[in-house]
């Protein structure tokens, strides 16, 4: 398996943060027509898409794992040791995405009205 990393575009991805490269944020020409609907299902859908992401990874992970030690010579340990630490990595930030996301519950519930 070839594993080839795409070089990080920081326009793009501030762009996708709705934030120019300055950082500041950018207008939008229009506003959706229900703003919470869209950015619950936005996130929503985000989210799975990321479990799904970590989970196809360390799925991988454990596949090549297996096929190194099964002896497999289409399988080399390099490959296997950066898919192995690409799946940890997704993995840490799934659960620091979770551990924030649980704190912020308990802060807003422990907020007195």
């Amino acid at each position: 398996m070839d594993v080839k990393l795409k070089p990080f575009d920081f326009a793009q991805a501030a762009a996708r943060a709705g934030l120019s490269v300055d950082g500041t944020p950018l207008a939008k020409t229009r506003a959706p027509a229900s703003p919470q609907a869209t950015e619950g299902a936005n996130f929503q859908s985000a989210m799975t898409q990321a479990l799904k992401s970590v989970s196809a990874q360390q799925m991988e992970s454990a596949r090549m794992q297996r096929e190194l030690q099964l002896d497999n010579p289409s399988v080399s340990l390099e490959d296997t040791m950066i898919a192995m630490q690409k799946s940890q990595i997704g993995f840490q930030a799934a659960v620091s995405v979770r551990n924030r996301m649980v704190q912020a519950y308990t802060d807003i519930m422990n907020m007195q009205v």
